[in-house]
C-alpha cells in the first residue's frame, strides 16, 4: 500500500464563507516522489485504490479520511484518536 504525506493545500471560498480544499500537495516519504492532485482525485485514490494519506505535525501522524456527506461532494478530513479534526486547514497554503 502506498502512503503519502499531505504537505500543503489550496483553498477556495464558497457557499456562506466556507473554505473548500481544491488541491493538495503531497510527498511519498518512501520513494521521494511528490506532486499535487485535486481533492476529487485524492478522494478517489483513497476510496477506490486503497491509498493512504496522512498529515504530520511535530512527528504526530494523523490519518486523512474520506467523508461522505448526505448532500454534496465527498471531501477529506483528518481523523485522530477517534475524533474528526481539521488539520488539513492548518497546513501551508499554495
Amino acid at each position: 500500500m502506498i502512503a503519502i504525506q499531505i504537505t500543503a493545500v489550496c483553498l477556495t471560498v464558497g457557499g456562506t464563507m466556507h473554505e473548500h480544499i481544491t488541491h493538495l500537495w503531497w510527498t511519498n516519504q518512501a520513494s521521494g516522489n511528490s506532486g499535487n492532485n485535486t481533492r476529487a482525485q485524492l478522494v478517489d485514490w483513497i476510496d477506490n485504490q486503497s491509498g493512504e494519506a496522512y498529515t504530520d505535525a511535530a512527528g504526530h501522524r494523523t490519518k486523512v479520511a474520506v467523508v461522505t456527506p448526505t448532500r454534496g461532494e465527498k471531501y477529506l478530513r483528518t481523523h485522530a484518536d477517534g475524533v474528526w479534526t481539521n488539520n488539513l486547514l492548518a497546513l501551508p497554503r499554495r
